[in-house]
């Protein structure tokens, strides 16, 4: 019997691991949304099969949650990136810069993808639920960390903001961004 390193390895392509099969899964949710995400799309978009996806992730309902985790976490990276570095000198600041970044068109995958998640979590679906929860935490945390220095109150300024940014980029999505300026106006000018 043949060691195993003599034996020519196919040099077609390299074994995918999780991360990067996330980071292919991904970028077609952000595309084409979750109403397609059966194990076969996912896999073709991974580069693999459906059958590795299951021995990389377990179930399909692993593999979305997985999946939905990596999502929040480049969300996550892009508002970092789309924000000033540093605390907001105050709430209205705080609000006006979130609110800017998050209504922007880089971040429309995502206000896509999140509607999705919200609709399936509404409908009962526990691992939709569980990271809409995660994600929603994750961002309060993350508005919190972004509150002006000095807040007696950060908890509380990040629950409003991000009440408010949530229900922005909703009526942005049915076109009534009118009313969703002049709410953001009229909070950020009472600050």
């Amino acid at each position: 019997m043949k060691n195993t390193s003599e034996i020519p390895q196919s040099k077609s392509r390299a074994p995918l691991d999780r991360q990067t099969m996330l980071q292919a899964m991904a970028g077609y949710v952000l595309k084409h949304g979750l109403s397609d995400a059966s194990l076969r799309p996912l896999a073709k978009a991974a580069g693999t099969s459906d059958r590795m996806l299951i021995y990389h992730f377990g179930n399909k309902e692993a593999l979305i949650g997985a999946l939905l985790e990596y999502l929040a976490q480049a969300y996550s990276d892009t508002l970092d990136e789309a924000l000033p570095t540093g605390r907001a000198d105050s709430r209205g600041e705080c609000l006006y810069s979130i609110a800017a970044a998050i209504r922007g068109p880089e971040f429309a995958p995502y206000l896509a993808l999140w509607w999705q998640i919200v609709a399936e979590a509404a409908r009962g679906n526990e691992t939709y639920r569980i990271s809409a929860r995660d994600i929603m935490h994750k961002l309060l945390g993350w508005v919190e960390n972004f509150a002006p220095l000095g807040d007696d109150d950060a908890a509380g300024t990040a629950r409003q903001i991000l009440t408010m940014v949530e229900g922005a980029q909703m009526l942005d999505a049915i076109g009534c961004s009118d009313i969703a300026d002049a709410a953001l106006a009229r909070t950020i000018a009472a600050d």
